[in-house]
């Protein structure tokens, strides 16, 4: 049996741009036979796994790239500051093939992986201590290096590489399925974007008359948007152990909730906290409640967030009603709620380690 956490977040975004396509406009989706505003679940992830810089140690995070030579090149250094930098190269890039890496060089640029590769700092690390003993002539190397090596890159995941996953297409004995699922954040009404005219003044042009220096326009929208997470406490208790369930969950509700992607942020100072946040426990399976916006809310005088959160907490009663059983467990916060969010993730962590753990 398995616990999922469910998390449902209710966020109004003024005039903004979080997440551009790839003609700059906003996202949007069409859902319900409307136009809605769309934040991607990539954006957001994104955000989630910065805002974990601020709740978690670096030895406790990962970084997705393909500089995996540089990362464990950091951590011999690190552990030897006198070691020859050419020999630490070499050492790094044998390791990094041995253990099933494909490790390439450009023309006139360093060797990199061939694609973004997911490592924690405590493999990095791991790995670093083992190639110290590596020789970069020896066309041998001894089995015992090899599933060392092996062995390093496959223990000690990261939280986020135990909460979003990793995919190694060269070795899929690497991969890690991901605990966490994140939905595509849209706005629970119609929306129509827009444009802004803008123009920019030279400081130093001296004639008033002169004009501008610069022109343009951007595109934006504004929504009350549903954005939807789920997290597995079972599989993350396979992955990073049940002691340490309860705190990363806590931590990546407190990133989700809290986060927000950057895109035109300087722009529009999009930068709003939640209007209402609902968390649930259930055994049964996740349930995401967008069904309730399938149709679109309506403009009123409250707006459209209280209009929203109406929606949401009837249309989940309807549910748990005719298909899915209620949360053995859930918390509700915003604007009104005697329960702060420090105190619903509080109360979560606390659900999670009874429930985990026995505690």
């Amino acid at each position: 049996m398995s616990i999922f956490i469910d998390f449902h977040v209710l966020q109004t975004v003024p005039p903004s741009c979080v997440n551009r396509d790839d003609m700059g406009s906003p996202k949007t989706a069409v859902y319900g036979g409307a136009v809605r505003a769309r934040v991607s679940s990539q954006a957001w992830k994104h955000a989630v796994r910065e805002y974990f810089k601020q709740l978690f140690t670096e030895e406790d995070l990962g970084s997705r790239t393909q500089n995996v030579v540089e990362m464990v090149e950091k951590e011999m250094l690190r552990s030897d500051p006198d070691i020859d930098k050419d020999d630490r190269h070499k050492k790094a890039v044998k390791a990094l093939k041995l253990v099933g890496l494909t490790v390439k060089a450009k023309k006139g640029e360093s060797e990199k992986a061939d694609a973004l590769f997911f490592m924690s700092f405590k493999q990095a690390k791991t790995i670093a201590d083992i190639a110290v003993n590596l020789d970069p002539k020896d066309k041998e190397t001894p089995e015992a290096l090899k599933k060392a090596l092996k062995e390093a890159l496959k223990s000690d995941p990261s939280v986020d590489i135990a909460l979003f996953g990793r995919m190694a297409a060269s070795d899929p004995t690497l991969n890690y399925d991901a605990a966490a699922q994140v939905a595509h954040a849209i706005s629970t009404h119609a929306v129509q974007n827009e444009y802004d005219y803008f123009t920019a003044v030279d400081d130093l042009q001296a004639d008033d008359n002169a004009g501008a220096g610069h022109l343009g326009t951007v595109e934006f929208n504004s929504s009350t948007l549903y954005r939807y997470a789920v997290v597995n406490a079972t599989e993350l208790a396979s992955t990073l152990g049940a002691e340490n369930v309860a705190d990363a969950v806590k931590k990546f509700g407190q990133a989700f909730i809290m986060s927000m992607p950057t895109g035109k942020i300087n722009t529009f100072a999009n930068r709003t906290l939640p209007d209402m946040v609902y968390v649930t426990v259930r055994s049964d399976q996740p349930v995401n409640l967008c069904g309730a916006f399938e149709n679109p809310v309506k403009q009123s005088e409250e707006g459209y967030a209280a209009a929203s959160e109406k929606r949401l907490l009837e249309y989940a009663e309807r549910v748990y009603t005719q298909y899915a059983a209620k949360p053995e467990f859930s918390w509700i916060n915003d604007i009104s709620s005697e329960l702060s969010l420090p105190g619903l993730l509080d109360e979560l962590g606390k659900t999670i380690d009874s429930r985990i753990n026995g505690v």
